[in-house]
């Protein structure tokens, strides 16, 4: 059906007013990361830079003719990433492992409370994070994992887990259970079956649960703010630690903000096709 012309036009407003929205704060960051400090502070406000600069990023990345309090600021952020990239990744990992365990599990066996124990589980994502973050914070305190990889990493799987297990067993449900039948027949075991033969078979699946773990975690700030204090913290809670109770240094905000939307944005941009197929999977039989 063709469109009338202002129907078009609106059409044609409402994209522009969506990517502005999306796209403007990320050119906004990007801008102000390559932007003198003297610029950023001038008036009027320039929407393009008048000067490029890489003086910010060096900063970040401790070379270049920096001052030597900003190479502790250069070691906070090394630090920071690596803290970002190994509790994501741990997270990322254990739960889609757990998930496609537990998924195939309610997907395809039959156990007294399945459907019972199922919602249970899936109930737990409505629990808003803030109401158990004392019980929590307790319970680190005395096992005494505040401030660790694996505090953190078990945090996130309870946040996360839950989501990656819904997910997985729609995506199992929706695999023709005569495949598994056929394996069975010529002799293969249920492990067999599920890491062979049925875990290709979902790869979108896997995937898309894998990149909405990962980007839970990775944007994570409320939680390691709280329990990630010092040798963990990663790069969300770090970044608007530049902010002093005298000076704001906005450059070097953005230009760590523009490192840490990097890894997400590639994600999404070269796994897309994978995450809206396993986003589907399991809506229609």
């Amino acid at each position: 059906m063709e469109l009338r012309l202002s129907q078009r036009i609106l059409l044609g407003i409402g994209f522009t007013v969506l990517i502005l929205w999306s796209i403007g704060p990320i050119y906004w960051a990007i801008a102000t990361s390559l932007t003198p400090t003297p610029d950023l502070m001038s008036q009027p406000i320039h929407f393009f830079p008048q000067r490029l600069t890489a003086y910010h990023y060096e900063r970040l990345a401790g070379f270049g003719y920096i001052a030597s309090n900003d190479v502790t600021v250069a070691l906070q952020f090394r630090n920071a990433l690596v803290n970002s990239i190994i509790t994501s990744v741990l997270a990322t990992v254990i739960s889609v492992f757990l998930a496609t365990l537990g998924g195939y599990a309610f997907a395809r066996l039959t156990f007294p409370g399945r459907t019972v124990i199922f919602f249970v589980v899936i109930a737990t994502i409505a629990i808003p994070g803030y109401t158990v973050l004392i019980p929590l914070y307790r319970i680190m305190i005395g096992a005494k994992l505040l401030d660790t990889y694996t505090g953190v990493t078990l945090i996130y799987l309870s946040a996360f887990l839950p989501l990656a297990l819904w997910l997985m067993r729609s995506v199992f449900q929706q695999l023709p259970l005569s495949i598994e039948e056929a394996a069975r027949i010529d002799g293969a075991g249920r492990l067999t079956i599920l890491f062979r033969i049925v875990m290709p078979l979902a790869a979108p699946g896997l995937v898309a649960a894998s990149i909405i773990t990962f980007l839970g975690a990775w944007g994570q700030y409320m939680v390691p703010l709280i329990f990630s204090p010092n040798k963990t913290k990663p790069l969300t809670v770090l970044i608007p630690e530049f902010s002093t109770k005298n000076f704001v240094d906005y450059g070097l905000i953005n230009a760590g903000g523009t490192i840490a939307m990097i890894v997400p944005i590639l994600i999404v941009i070269f796994l897309n096709r994978y995450l809206v197929s396993g986003l589907t999977a399991g809506s229609v039989k």
